[in-house]
Parts: structure tokens; C-alpha cells; sequence
């Protein structure tokens, strides 16, 4: 029997949980990018929003003199 078998499939072991544990690493982070991602897209959607909602009301039309002038009274002389 060899004697170092088990210290080789102990290393191989070991080896392979520090890929798993690499791999879920890597995939909290891609998640927590895509939570940052869409909380900031959250975040600028509200501010638009809110200040779309703050926009005083518009202003009416004022109507204009020329209207209301008579069509026989003219500048030319």
C-alpha cells in the first residue's frame, strides 16, 4: 500500500473545496453587482420621478390685445 495516498487524496480534496469556495465567491459577487445595479437604477428612477411630481403647474396662455382690437382701428393714417 502506498503511504501517501491519503495525503494525495487529502490535497485533491482540499483542492477542490478551494474551487468551490472560489467559484461561490465569484458568483456572490456577480449577484451582489446585479443588486447594486438594480438598487442604483432604483434610486435615479425615485429622484426622476419625485422630480417630475415637483414641477410647478404650467403657466396659461395670456391672451394677447390684438384680439380684442377692433378690425377698423389701424395705425396707417
Amino acid at each position: 500500500m502506498n503511504p501517501y495516498l491519503n495525503e494525495d487524496a487529502m490535497f485533491e480534496r482540499l483542492e477542490s473545496l478551494r474551487r468551490e469556495i472560489e467559484s461561490s465567491r465569484l458568483m456572490a459577487q456577480g449577484l451582489s453587482g446585479w443588486g447594486r445595479l438594480l438598487r442604483n437604477l432604483g434610486a435615479r428612477a425615485w429622484v426622476l420621478g419625485g422630480l417630475a411630481m415637483r414641477r410647478p403647474p404650467r403657466r396659461r396662455p395670456m391672451p394677447t390685445h390684438h384680439a380684442l382690437e377692433d378690425a377698423t382701428s389701424s395705425d396707417a393714417a
